[in-house]
C-alpha cells in the first residue's frame, strides 16, 4: 500500500525539488500525490477525494477519465501507439481542430503548448525576415528562452521575471508591452515596428489568475500588426475549446496569423498545435525551409484522446461548464463580501480566480497589489473541506462539463467554511 510520506521522501531524493513542474510544489503543507481521478474529482493519497477545479491546469474539459475518451485510448492502444509514420488519426484530428479553429487553414501537431509556441515565433521570423517579438509582461507562452521573460504562471509565482540561463543576446529580441494598454502597444510599433515579425498573446490572461482582454486593446493587436506587417499569434492553449469551440478568435471575433492549443486538444495526454494560413504554414518542413520535427508529433494516443474530447464537447457543448463556473464564481463573491471590503472575482466561461485586497483587476500589475498570503490560506483549508483549487493565485480555477448540481452544492458549502477559519 502506497504511503505519502514514503512517496514524498523518494521524490525529494530523485526529482529536482520533488517534482517535475514547480507548481506542483506550491500545495500546502505537502505536494498531492494523485491516484487516480472519476469525473469532477480527483483522489489524492492523503485527502482522498476532492472536488477539482484545477483539471490538470485546464485539459480535463470532460473531466477525469471520461467514457469516450478512456474507450478511444484503449482502441488505439490495442493496435499500437507509435509508428514514426502518418496516420489516419492525425488527419481526422487535423480535420477536426482546423474546422473550428482555422477553416481553410493549416496545422502542425507537436507534443506540448511550449514547443507550440517557439515553432510559431519561429515560423513568424522566417516568413517575416525580422528578429523581434513583443509579448505581455504576465503572459506565460512556455519554459523556452524566447518567452520567458517577465512570465506568469510557475515563474511570476516564484518571483522569476527572466530566468537565469538565457542569453541577453536572446532575451534583447523579446520586447515586453503592457496588457491592455493599447497607447504603450502603439508606442512601441511607432519605435519597433519594421523589426517586429509577431506579437504573441494569451487573448485571456489564465497565466496570471485570469485577466480578460479590453475590447480596444484586442482591436490595437490586430490593428497594429496589419500595419506594421507583423504577425499577430494568439496563443490558445488555455482558451482554445474552452471560451467556444472556436477558441478566443470566435468568442471575441479577432483573427489572428497563427493560433497555438494544446491541452483540450490532447484529451488529457501531451500535445501542442500550430495552426494558420496556408501561406505562412507551408514554410515548415517539408515544403519550405522553417524546420520542424518530432518523433511524437501526432503521437496516436493524443490524436485519439483529442478527437473523443471535441466529438463530446460537438455534442453536448460547453454550457455546462460555463454555467457551472458562473455559479462558483457567485458564490465565492457572495462570501467575499461578507468579509471584505476590497476584493474582485474574474470570470470568462469555465475560467474563475479571485483576488483579494483589489477592486478591479486589468492587467497584471493589479493582480500582483492583492493579498497573496489570504489566497494560499484559502487553497490550504479548502483542502481540508475535500476541496482543490490552484495553489497559486496566478493560476486560474477551472469547471468541466461533468460538474454539475451536486459539485457546486459541495463548493457551497465547503468555500464559506474554509474562509471562516482564515479570517
Amino acid at each position: 500500500m502506497l504511503d505519502k510520506k514514503s512517496v514524498l521522501e523518494r521524490a525529494s531524493n530523485l526529482l529536482v525539488g520533488g517534482v517535475n513542474s514547480p507548481v506542483r510544489a506550491f500545495y500546502k503543507p505537502t505536494p498531492l500525490v494523485a491516484v487516480g481521478g472519476e469525473g469532477p474529482y480527483l483522489v489524492d493519497l492523503e485527502h482522498g477525494k476532492l472536488l477539482d477545479h484545477v483539471l490538470g491546469y485546464g485539459p480535463l474539459i470532460l473531466g477525469h477519465r471520461h467514457p469516450a475518451v478512456l474507450r478511444a485510448v484503449k482502441e488505439v492502444i490495442e493496435e499500437g501507439w507509435l509508428y514514426g509514420a502518418l496516420t489516419e488519426l492525425e488527419v481526422r484530428h487535423a480535420e477536426k481542430v482546423l474546422s473550428h479553429i482555422y477553416p481553410g487553414g493549416l496545422i502542425r501537431f507537436v507534443n506540448s503548448g511550449t514547443e507550440a509556441t517557439m515553432l510559431a515565433i519561429r515560423l513568424a521570423r522566417g516568413y517575416t525576415g525580422r528578429n523581434k517579438i513583443v509579448k505581455f509582461e504576465g503572459c506565460y507562452h512556455g519554459a523556452h528562452d524566447q518567452v520567458l521573460v517577465k512570465s506568469g504562471s510557475a515563474a511570476g509565482h516564484l518571483g522569476i521575471p527572466t530566468s537565469k540561463g538565457i542569453p541577453q543576446e536572446v532575451a534583447k529580441l523579446t520586447l515586453v508591452a503592457q496588457y491592455n494598454d493599447p497607447a504603450k502597444l502603439e508606442e512601441l510599433f511607432e519605435h519597433e515596428g519594421n523589426e517586429i515579425a509577431a506579437v504573441i498573446v494569451e487573448p485571456v490572461l489564465g497565466n496570471y489568475g485570469v485577466v480578460p482582454p479590453k475590447k480596444e486593446f484586442l482591436t490595437a493587436l490586430r490593428r497594429l500588426t496589419r500595419k506594421h506587417g507583423s504577425l499577430l499569434i494568439l496563443d490558445e492553449v488555455i482558451t482554445g475549446f474552452r471560451l467556444s469551440l472556436g477558441g478566443a478568435q470566435q468568442y471575441f471575433g479577432i483573427k489572428a496569423d497563427l493560433v497555438t492549443l494544446g491541452k483540450i486538444i490532447g484529451g488529457g495526454f501531451p500535445v501542442g498545435a500550430v495552426a494558420g494560413e496556408k501561406e505562412i504554414m507551408n514554410l515548415l518542413t517539408p515544403t519550405g525551409s522553417v524546420f520542424n520535427a518530432g518523433t511524437f508529433n501526432g503521437h496516436p494516443v493524443s490524436m485519439a484522446a483529442g478527437y473523443a474530447t471535441i466529438q463530446v464537447l460537438e455534442s453536448e457543448g460547453l454550457t455546462q461548464a460555463s454555467e457551472t463556473g458562473k455559479a462558483l464564481a457567485e458564490v465565492i463573491d457572495d462570501e467575499l463580501s461578507r468579509k471584505f471590503d476590497k476584493y474582485t472575482v474574474v470570470r470568462v466561461e469555465s475560467m474563475v480566480q479571485f483576488y483579494i485586497g483589489v477592486d478591479n483587476v486589468e492587467s497584471p500589475t493589479d493582480v500582483k497589489q492583492a493579498n497573496k498570503k489570504i489566497y494560499l490560506k484559502i487553497h490550504e483549508e479548502l483542502l481540508k473541506e475535500k476541496v482543490l483549487i490552484a495553489p497559486s493565485q496566478l493560476e486560474a480555477l477551472f469547471t468541466s462539463i461533468v460538474h454539475g448540481d451536486r459539485e457546486i452544492e459541495l463548493f457551497k458549502q465547503a468555500f464559506p467554511k474554509a474562509l471562516r477559519r482564515v479570517v
